[in-house]
């Protein structure tokens, strides 16, 4: 009997041994949770039986994991996140099965479909919101999952226009000024440097958002002499290829717009916003109207030509430009226009009973009957703990502790080993008595 009792032993040994090992070599695993074992002692009861007997050996009563915190360590990606407190992120996998699980390990990056997953492919699960990030619909079945977007789907047609220009004092009228006449008042050709002294190009949207360049061509009209002490300056504006004419009741061709400074440079003319439009240049998804203003900044001065300041309020749909996830779990796609949208909120779940799931490899578990049903929530409440981004979970295993476990193991591997010598010595002996 003691050769079965001192081999329940090694067993154990061995056992014990294996869990160990496969703690220290998951040490650099992110979101490992280390194992224990546990064991009973063997005993073979009955009714009527002395209490004064030997045990039969032992027997191995489980392997549990313990989920404890492990360590944060800091990461650059603002998808590497960890759980500071009870919980585990919930994913689902990409097959046809949609296999449910449970981690802790939060290394998610995009799949060439845009989608959260992590390591072995899963979505990362989240709950709708609204704009406003608010949770619209509570509980596992209504998890998604989540899938960035390219831009940010919303654009704005240009409707106000704010510029400032400084005009050189020193500027010459264009030779071509000098055919200028009552009966050919619009000499002007964009296509010749000639006609004009200096040209800006900014750019404008349409309601789908589709830009174009709005090209504004400056010419002096008029030096000062005698008693005209004014100066005009005429300004061409081209849309694509397309001329505003600030006249409507231009009849033959669009009409420039005239700026007027008198001696001391200051801007006399326009004095107000100029409404513009329809205007529907070659490509745009709808007539652009907008209101025009030459700030009072704009003046003319002893110094180079500049367009000193541009505003317009349109903007196309943004390219997406930044991922960040908050503390409670809140997903902000930030984009290039300056958009920002609310992509998800998400999950954690939290068990009665955690050491009662079942481990799936790649540091993930599924529920079981032991561990209970999920009990889904965001983070920061209901007991589940803070997303942090940008930092990632560490294996919980002390390396130090579990060598010391290791000697442990081995010393009682080697004592149960010793007594099956014992044992067979012993038997040995009785065999080689002699009557």
């Amino acid at each position: 009997m003691s050769f079965y009792t001192a081999l329940s032993g090694l067993k154990a040994s061995q056992t014990d041994l294996a869990v160990i090992s496969n703690n220290i070599a998951n040490v650099g695993t992110t979101g490992f949770k280390r194992s224990g074992t546990e064991f009973g002692d063997l005993v073979s009861s009955s009714p009527m039986q002395s209490s004064g007997i030997a045990g039969q050996g032992t027997r191995l009563r489980g392997i549990a994991q313990q989920f404890t915190q492990g360590g944060l360590e800091s990461s650059e990606r603002s998808l590497d996140l960890a759980i500071s407190g009870q919980g585990f992120f919930v994913t689902r996998a990409s097959n046809s099965n949609g296999q449910v699980s449970y981690t802790r390990n939060g290394a998610f990056s995009v799949d060439a479909n845009r989608f959260l997953t992590d390591s072995a492919g899963a979505y990362l699960q989240v709950l709708p919101t609204d704009t406003k990030g608010a949770v619209t619909a509570t509980g596992l079945s209504s998890a998604r999952s989540i899938q960035l977007p390219l831009t940010s789907g919303t654009s704005k047609a240009t409707q106000t226009i704010d510029l400032s220009v400084t005009f050189p004092s020193a500027g010459d009228v264009p030779a071509t000024r000098s055919t200028y006449s009552t009966s050919n008042p619009y000499k002007f050709d964009r296509t010749d440097p000639n006609s004009y002294n200096q040209s800006t190009t900014t750019t404008v949207y349409d309601a789908a958002g589709n830009a174009f360049p709005m090209t504004t061509y400056y010419v002096r009209e008029n030096l000062p002499s005698g008693t005209t002490t004014d100066t005009n300056w005429t300004a061409h504006t081209f849309i694509g290829d397309t001329e505003i004419s600030y006249d409507s009741s231009a009849a033959t061709q669009p009409a420039p717009l005239t700026l007027t400074f008198d001696g001391t440079g200051a801007k006399t003319a326009p004095s107000g916003t100029i409404n513009l439009g329809p205007l529907t240049p070659n490509g745009a998804s709808a007539p652009l109207e907008f209101s025009l203003t030459y700030s009072g900044s704009t003046k003319m001065a002893a110094s180079p030509f500049t367009l000193t300041s541009f505003d317009q309020d349109g903007y196309a749909a943004g390219q997406l430009d930044n991922v960040s996830v908050g503390a409670d779990g809140l997903i902000v796609a930030t984009f290039s226009n300056g958009d920002s949208q609310a992509l998800g909120k998400i999950i954690l779940a939290n068990f009665s009973n955690p050491e009662g799931l079942r481990q799936l490899g790649d540091s993930k578990w599924g529920a079981t009957g032991l561990s209970g049903e999920p009990i889904i929530g965001e983070a920061s409440s209901n007991g589940t703990g803070q997303i942090q981004s940008g930092a990632l979970e560490q294996a919980n295993v002390d390396i130090t502790e579990e060598l010391v476990a290791l000697i442990q193991a081995q010393r009682n591997f080697s004592a149960n080993a010793k007594t099956i010598e014992a044992a067979n010595t012993m038997t040995q002996t009785i065999v080689n008595l002699r009557t």
